[in-house]
């Protein structure tokens, strides 16, 4: 089984689709519906990448990567921010928090994908 990757969304479409793409990709896919399972999940399962949907229930992406990012284990692990609003000054916020980088939504698999292999190479 290839690298595992931790998928916080709470859309089951798209949680579904992201899922499918790595799978098909060779990548090992843990997801979770809402910022605080994602946070326990990622403490479990130790993923090599996390994909954190912005607009989240129970915690939003910001805070699931603050607190993953004050644990030392995840300082090395890519975190990569998933949303559909990406205006002014979110790009910002989104690093600030302690993401690399992030995806807007709708995804185009092929960029996304690439995106994805070039955080784990």
């Amino acid at each position: 089984m290839g690298k595992k990757i931790l998928v916080i969304e709470d859309n089951d479409q798209n949680r579904y689709l992201f899922s499918f793409i790595l799978e098909k990709n060779g990548y090992q896919v843990i997801t979770a519906r809402d910022g605080l399972e994602g946070v326990n999940k990622a403490k479990e399962e130790k993923p090599d990448l996390i994909l954190v949907d912005i607009r989240l229930p129970v915690m939003d992406g910001h805070e699931v990567t603050r607190q993953l990012r004050e644990l030392p284990e995840f300082k090395d692990v890519p975190i990569i921010a998933l949303t559909a609003y990406a205006m002014k000054g979110d790009q910002e916020k989104i690093q600030e928090a302690g993401c690399d980088g992030y995806i807007s939504k709708p995804i185009i698999p092929e960029e996304f994908i690439k995106m994805i292999n070039s955080y784990l190479k």
